[in-house]
């Protein structure tokens, strides 16, 4: 199953840069580097915001004082030499050359492979830079406008390579003032879109896709009504994911993707979309809401991303620190689908770094977390194996605690799984139904694969009343049995 570690690109080779006292690009990152990155169960490597940035789109977010704050939260320190732009203004999809060029990520994406890892690389099909050659190269491929539109409305709109396009935008939001709206109605626009995934296809084993929802129909229709002309009768992605993978047949499709959207984007051609409702509940709700959500088909669960932090959300040390972003980190770890882990997540760093800053402020290293995720990438690797069914734990009637565990199993013909999480900040116990119907007549072992405990059970005991927990606030187990 997959399991992405995503990385800042800018941001880390610059203290790649610092830890070796020489410039580091990507085609010159030492294999001990790439070896510290090829951890246990990690099988592809997200280097996000490799494409050249638009330095027109930086000047614009410049001006915006809410962004610049951001960056002296983020870096008290910052400097103009620590602004890049933003990787998702993109004014050209070749590899910027800061970082290397397309060398560089040739060299990278080699050093991987040889230690078994893909490569993906985002795709931004919403919007471009306002210095982007489409501007003037392929206008249809834009969202225009007209000088009653730019005076009436100049947040909205932008007079850039001798024309008035729409400024990028979703449906909920204010426009976003650095990037120049695509039509995703045009049939122009589409075969560029795959054009674009073609290149990206030859450089990588697959793409990230930001934001992929905003160009489906129906919400594309919302945002835009008659400005995007008429609506086509296929829907974007289904009309260019096909035509891609003619050529690229096994590159891997990811989609940022919100709005319960996900299944929608599934079907459309992707392998994995982000899963933001799972994110949000370990956030804000309760065990009872989690199991609801694990109750979805097996096949839309595997096609999800599940994750604790990314580049867009703040970090998981500081919205869950302590045990219970370790109990959340299980859950995340074990379930089916992908796996999206977070340079800097593993250490605990704590602070947010915009997009737009190539350097973030030094952080201590939270030695044990880094052993704790450790210990749970080998455990995940070994767990996630085979078929997955979520648990109904029950309880008794003085002692309803039962309802804060969350419990599946994996089971393979070589290996079975327990996994149990306590996701509340008090103690619960549980009977667990194992399912497993072979286990009468013997005695059986239990093996926490994190803390090395053993619990040995008779499987008469397990077979009938299941296997008894009892869990500390936030604590966990992921359990081998064998006999």
């Amino acid at each position: 199953m997959t399991v992405i570690y995503e990385i800042n690109t800018a941001v880390w080779l610059r203290e790649l840069s610092v830890r070796y006292g020489r410039p580091v690009t990507l085609g010159e990152v030492p294999g001990e580097v790439w070896d510290e990155i090829a951890r246990p169960g990690i099988d592809t490597v997200w280097l996000m915001g490799v494409w050249e940035r638009s330095p027109a789109g930086l000047r614009i977010a410049l001006r915006d004082e809410g962004l610049l704050r951001s960056f002296r939260e983020a870096l008290p320190d910052v400097t103009e030499a620590d602004l890049t732009g933003s990787p998702y203004c993109v004014r050209n999809y070749v590899v910027d050359a800061s970082l290397g060029g397309p060398e560089g990520l040739a060299a990278a994406r080699a050093a991987l492979a040889a230690r078994g890892l893909r490569l993906i690389l985002d795709h931004v099909p919403n919007h471009v830079a306002p210095d982007h050659p489409w501007l003037t190269e392929r206008p249809g491929c834009l969202i225009g406008g007209t000088r009653e539109d730019l005076a009436r409305a100049p947040e909205a709109y932008i007079e850039s390579g001798g024309g008035i396009f729409a400024r990028g935008r979703d449906p909920y939001f204010p426009t976003w003032p650095d990037v120049v709206q695509l039509n995703a109605f045009s049939d122009e626009l589409r075969t560029a879109a795959v054009d674009t995934l073609l290149s990206i296809g030859d450089q990588a084993d697959g793409v990230r896709c930001d934001m992929a929802m905003l160009l489906m129909n129906d919400v594309f229709a919302k945002t835009w009504g008659d400005r995007a002309g008429r609506q086509p009768a296929e829907d974007f992605w289904p009309a260019v994911i096909p035509r891609v993978r003619e050529r690229h047949p096994d590159l891997l499709f990811v989609a940022e993707a919100y709005w319960d959207l996900e299944w929608a984007l599934q079907q459309q051609g992707f392998d994995h979309c982000y899963d933001k409702r799972l994110y949000d509940r370990l956030l804000h709700e309760d065990a009872g809401a989690l199991r609801t959500h694990l109750r979805a088909g097996l096949a839309h669960q595997r096609g999800l991303v599940r994750f604790l932090e990314n580049h867009d959300e703040p970090r998981a040390a500081a919205t869950l620190p302590g045990a219970r972003g370790r109990a959340a980190a299980v859950a995340v770890a074990t379930l089916p689908g992908a796996t999206l882990w977070h340079e800097g997540q593993f250490e605990g760093r704590r602070v947010r770094v915009p997009v737009f800053l190539a350097r973030r402020p030094p952080e201590p290293v939270d030695e044990s977390l880094r052993a704790f995720y450790g210990g749970l990438l080998k455990a995940a690797a070994a767990v996630r194996r085979g078929e997955w069914r979520p648990l109904t734990p029950t309880g008794w009637p003085d002692n309803d605690t039962h309802r804060h565990l969350l419990a599946w199993t994996w089971t393979h013909p070589d290996a079975r799984h327990l996994v149990v999480v306590n996701d509340s900040d008090r103690p619960a116990q549980a009977r667990l139904p194992l399912g497993w119907d072979d286990l009468r007549g013997r005695a059986h072992r239990l093996t926490d694969l994190l803390s090395g405990r053993t619990y040995d059970r008779e499987g008469d005991e397990l077979a009938d009343q299941g296997l008894f927990v009892a869990l500390d606030a936030w604590q966990t187990h992921v359990l081998s049995l064998s006999a």
